[in-house]
């Protein structure tokens, strides 16, 4: 059944926090509204002030409602790439109604027996992904609704992240006067909605080049092989050229911003332009290629730490490639820089959407379109992982069972450091490819504590 309805997305990004409002007809995404205010209270994507965030927040969303025309309540929010863990799990169930056939409480019930373990009580469970259904031993099942059997299974995998990041984030945006109505891992959104289904099946790389980390993500048979983050972006070219022409970091953005090439190959010795420098009371004259070896450098470094980090993960001959995107992705000649340096085929990616053809926007364009695209079985499971009930009626309102995003119309409508951060792990403090763990025996006495308090 084609999704409609309005969807909000929250993108809370180092350099910009980012809002988009788009409504869904029939299954198709038409975005409505946007909203950007400038970000403070971050440091390599991770909030160190939630009062500033919040404030950014409010800015960003009364900027989108005003170009909607519309009241938002709730928000859809990611999660980054930060010390996010996966693992396998499964479960188990029996079919307990009369006629023998599956109902949304057996769904739940298989959810729970899946998140049956242990867990560090610095973790919280952020998203549950169903890979397969099985009944009575017939496997491969998308949706058991409905089907008749004796015995229910679920495999899926469980991402957890830490209690402190998820706790900040749903702090600001309360803050903000606002809810979150779900959280969402920023890598499968991306995922989701940059690749197509055959660069998901075969294996794609995609490269997130933001304004306070890198985040480097790998998707192979439909799954997130590995997540890495460096905490290197597009700031540090910033503050290198800010420290080198010794002139001020808005200064320096702007000469980024208006004056940048990633390579110089590309850069000319002839044009010039006048640089403000601290101690001189009239400009300097600098050539744009000159600025074209401080922004190299730094790029260098982040695209040959990619490499490292690919080599070690073998995603270096993934069949689809490498996609680029993000803010400091924008710039003239990072594709082809990116390409030397890290020796695959490289391309940027544009959004389509009209007045959002920027790399620096597709994650909150991702966010919309993997919530406003999700399956009602999906919903089921991350409804059921939440510990909530689901009840046993063969038909439920799903609008219930998952919390879209609550937005109203109005009345008048349409009038930096550098040190390491950790990354998707199990080892969540080193630079190792995500390794899929096996579930484990857990403590069953404690699942209903960590059902009843996992999103507080």
């Amino acid at each position: 059944m084609a999704k409609s309805g309005l969807y909000t997305g929250l993108d809370i990004g180092t350099s910009t926090i980012k809002v988009l409002v788009a409504e869904y007809v029939s299954g198709e995404m038409n975005i409505i509204g946007v909203g950007n205010a400038k970000s403070d209270g971050l440091k390599n994507g991770t909030i160190v002030d939630i009062e500033k965030v919040s404030q950014a927040i409010r800015k960003a969303v009364n900027a989108a409602e005003e170009r909607a025309g519309i009241q938002i309540k709730g928000l859809n929010v990611a999660v980054p790439a930060n010390r996010l863990e996966v693992d396998a799990c499964q479960g188990m169930v029996t079919i307990n109604s009369e006629t023998k056939e599956v109902v949304e409480s057996d769904i739940s019930q298989v959810v729970s027996s899946a998140l049956m373990r242990g867990m560090m009580p610095e973790r919280e469970i952020i998203a549950v992904e169903p890979k397969e259904f099985t009944v009575d031993g017939f496997s491969g099942i998308s949706d058991p609704r409905g089907m008749f059997g004796v015995r229910l299974e679920m495999k899926g995998l469980v991402y957890t992240g830490p209690k402190t990041l998820v706790h900040n984030i749903r702090r600001a945006v309360e803050r903000a006067g606002l809810i979150v109505d779900n959280i969402v891992i920023a890598p499968l959104a991306i995922a989701h909605h940059v690749l197509n289904e055959g660069e998901r099946e075969f294996g794609t790389v995609v490269i997130d080049l933001g304004a306070g980390q890198t985040t480097v993500l790998a998707i192979r048979d439909q799954e997130l092989q590995f997540a890495h983050i460096i905490p290197e972006g597009g700031d540090y070219i910033t503050k290198d050229i800010s420290t080198v022409l010794n002139t001020s970091l808005d200064q320096a953005d702007s000469l980024k911003l208006n004056y940048g090439e990633a390579s110089t190959a590309r850069a000319s010795k002839d044009e010039k332009f006048p640089v403000s420098v601290v101690g001189h009371t009239e400009p300097l004259e600098i050539t744009e290629y000159y600025l074209s070896e401080i922004v190299e450098a730094r790029l260098t470094q982040i695209f040959s730490r990619v490499r490292q980090d690919l080599e070690r993960s073998r995603g270096l001959n993934l069949p689809g490639g490498i996609v680029l995107l993000g803010g400091a992705a924008a710039m003239p000649g990072v594709t082809e820089l990116a390409s030397e340096i890290i020796g695959a085929n490289v391309r940027l990616y544009v959004p389509n959407e009209m007045g959002l053809r920027n790399p620096t926007f597709a994650q909150v364009i991702s966010i919309v379109d993997y919530v406003g695209s999700r399956s009602e079985i999906q919903n089921l499971v991350t409804l059921a992982s939440a510990g909530n009930e689901i009840f046993s009626e063969p038909v439920i309102d799903t609008h219930t069972a998952y919390r879209e995003p609550v937005v109203s119309f109005s009345e008048n409508n349409f009038v930096q450091t550098t040190d390491e951060t950790s990354y998707v792990a199990p080892m969540s403090q080193s630079n190792v490819p995500t390794q899929v763990k096996e579930p484990k025996e857990g403590l069953v006495d404690k699942v209903r504590n960590l059902f009843g308090s996992m999103f507080d």
